[in-house]
């Protein structure tokens, strides 16, 4: 008997929400609703030449591959912005809550230095163990891998996402690019395309 080759896992073109004025603050946004600056919507139309492109080299269509957002204003902005540069109807994507940023709870809306401030005790917990740390009121990376892992189990095919930072450091994990204590502290930049595809991540700029 020939055991069948095994299915290839779908391949996520992910794209971080453009700059808000809380990015540019320094403020933790968590799930507060900030929408993108101008500089953000540069990023994003950025974002969706790269894309093309990608898409040009590996001869396939925009309309070839599924489409999801986080619910925050932030990330679905950016992908409406992506979609029209792409030539496809801005508003057409799948909206789903597993993809929305890490909660900071009590911590969002201020600054690094207004945590240290506040809660320098619990903060320095966190660098002990920054994957199961959960903020005051917030979300552990852990949790955040688990609804992150239960979203990517649906999909079917390629997809372009559009998220966060916190929901990519846990991708980073979920897909085996970096064990959980290395992945949360990937960089993951603005106006950039980052490719998943088996084991690995690509940036693109």
């Amino acid at each position: 008997m020939i055991d069948a080759p095994p299915i290839p896992r779908p391949t996520l073109y992910y794209i971080r929400h453009g700059l808000t004025d809380w990015n540019m603050q320094g403020r933790l946004q968590g799930r507060h609703d900030i929408p993108l600056n101008a500089l953000g919507q540069a990023q994003a139309r950025r974002c969706g030449d790269i894309l093309r492109d990608l898409f040009t080299r590996d001869r396939r269509m925009a309309a070839d591959y599924g489409y999801a957002s986080s619910p925050l204003v932030r990330a679905r902005a950016t992908m409406d912005i992506v979609r029209t540069t792409l030539a496809l109807s801005p508003a057409d994507y799948v909206l789903d809550d597993r993809l929305a940023e890490i909660s900071f709870g009590d911590w969002e809306g201020l600054t690094y230095d207004d945590v240290i401030a506040r809660d320098r005790a619990i903060v320095e917990t966190r660098e002990q163990n920054k994957w199961l740390f959960r903020p005051p009121g917030g979300e552990t990376y852990e949790e955040v891998a688990q609804r992150v892992s239960a979203w990517y189990a649906t999909l079917e095919r390629d997809t372009v996402v559009i998220a966060h930072g916190g929901t990519a450091r846990a991708l980073v994990a979920v897909l085996g690019v970096a064990p959980p204590d290395e992945a949360v502290h990937h960089s993951i930049d603005q106006g950039v395309v980052y490719v998943f595809a088996d084991g690995s991540v690509t940036r693109y700029e």
